[in-house]
């Protein structure tokens, strides 16, 4: 059967935790800016198809085939990995130093990903400079502006709303990340990564890879933001958030009900019981 049980699940959850949490720094900046490239990709492909059927539902419904295509590549996405290593280093399998390098190595690839998608993107769509009307730009820019300053002029409040916002978004993110863990086959897979990530970016919520993106777009192409708009009013708090979300609801939620208990039962047979072949294991 292609359907795995969801102790199986959590089982891959730590299984891959712990192989992320271990990849040398190389490869999490290669792979985290090939994500973050990607998902600029799906971005910009998401609003030229709402400018040009005028349907906010339609660009959601396509944005989720960058995300597909990060984790059938096995490339690196922060958002996941904020609710997969913690599950590992909460197994003893990874430790904190390795899940911060990770962390820190696939984020700064996805800063480079994402200014270098943003800055050939404008390229192809300004014509170098010479088309300053295209509706997608003019999105970006009134985009960019409330992701930034509009929570800005909130003050406090922004900051809370930007939170709760990259907490909500992130629960959907990892939920995806580990629907793919859910089916053997590819296009199992697919559909079940499709749903939940088109269930966060339908309802505007904030991801902090999506935001490596389209914000150096948004100020590259003119809008009133700053570098300090930028990290103070969106980037710092939706990591944050992000990283809330996903571990509380995703990561420690599924490890609690499905597996610590199994967990703590295995810890405590006997050495000659924990010696049988994994198939007769309970």
């Amino acid at each position: 059967m292609s359907i795995v049980s969801p102790k199986q699940v959590v089982e891959s959850i730590v299984q891959a935790g712990e192989a992320k949490a271990k990849l040398p720094i190389k490869d999490l900046l290669i792979r985290g800016a090939l994500s973050g490239a990607l998902l600029g990709f799906g971005t910009t492909l998401a609003f030229t198809a709402e400018v040009q059927t005028g349907l906010g539902i339609v660009g959601a419904l396509l944005f989720p085939a960058a995300f597909v295509i990060i984790i059938l590549l096995g490339l690196e996405l922060v958002t996941g990995s904020f609710a997969l290593i913690p599950v590992a280093v909460m197994e003893k399998r990874a430790t904190l130093s390795q899940m911060c390098k990770n962390w820190f190595g696939v984020i700064i690839g996805h800063i480079i990903g994402g200014v270098l998608y943003a800055w050939l993107y404008i390229i192809a769509i300004t014509q170098l400079g010479h088309v300053t009307d295209n509706p997608v730009t003019a999105k970006i820019i009134t985009l960019v502006q409330a992701k930034t300053v509009g929570y800005k002029a909130l003050g406090v409040d922004g900051l809370i709303v930007v939170f709760v916002k990259a907490m909500l978004c992130n629960w959907m993110v990892t939920l995806g990340a580990v629907m793919a863990m859910t089916t053997k086959s590819v296009s199992g897979k697919i559909a079940a990564m499709w749903l939940p990530i088109l269930i966060f970016f339908a309802q505007g919520f904030e991801h902090a890879v999506v935001n490596m993106f389209v914000i150096p777009a948004g100020i590259m192409l003119g809008a009133d933001v700053t570098i300090a708009d930028w990290w103070v009013w969106n980037q710092i708090p939706v990591l944050v958030g992000n990283m809330v979300g996903g571990f509380i609801f995703t990561g420690l939620a599924l490890y609690v009900t499905h597996w610590k208990g199994k967990s703590k039962v295995i810890r405590e047979m006997p050495k000659s019981t924990t010696a049988l072949p994994s198939s007769q294991r309970g």
